[in-house]
């Protein structure tokens, strides 16, 4: 008995707090850029850190065919950091930066110029956006922009484990664990 009425509580409470959230959803929630900022910038200080700790000798291996080298999944974090904000959020890539270039990098110095460089970009349109609750449109659907930046540090993080999982297996400890 106690389990039911015990479960009829957390749909009553959980089912009201999701009516809350979702009536919040399509403005921007407060403090919603300074948080994803930060949550960008901690992720992004991983991601730099750890593409300098992984030897350039490293950066064309991969664990088996059909995956990304270590260079491809650097250059595609920093391929996307520029691609949302211009495709979601009209935020085109500084000096005509084509998105699309970063992904046939292979060079660690210039992947990891290319990390700073993006991550420079997406904390200058995070600050610039006038209304994170403004809609837009991403991958065929109306989102307001903070979805964009919600996506934008998913796929990094995705990545960032991706890429300790590839350092791990070359021997390399990630700088922030040692």
């Amino acid at each position: 008995m106690r389990r039911r009425a015990l479960a009829a509580w957390m749909v009553v409470t959980l089912g009201a707090g999701s009516t809350a959230l979702a009536q919040v959803a399509p403005n921007s929630p407060a403090g919603f850029a300074a948080e994803t900022l930060m949550q960008f910038e901690a992720s992004m200080q991983k991601f730099v850190a750890l593409a300098e700790a992984m030897p350039a000798d490293k950066f064309g291996w991969s664990p088996g065919p059909g995956t990304m080298t270590v260079a491809k999944v650097y250059a595609h974090v920093a391929r996307y950091n520029y691609l949302y904000p211009a495709t979601s959020l009209g935020a085109p890539a500084p000096d005509g930066r084509d998105a699309d270039a970063a992904e046939d990098l292979s060079d660690k110095a210039q992947l990891v110029a290319r990390l700073r460089e993006s991550t420079t970009h997406v904390r200058a349109v995070v600050r610039g956006l006038a209304d994170a609750g403004a809609a837009t449109e991403q991958y065929g659907r109306k989102v307001p922009q903070w979805s964009v930046l919600l996506q934008l540090v998913a796929h990094m993080n995705e990545h960032l484990g991706q890429s300790i999982a590839y350092a791990r297996m070359n021997g390399v400890v990630p700088p922030w664990s040692r």
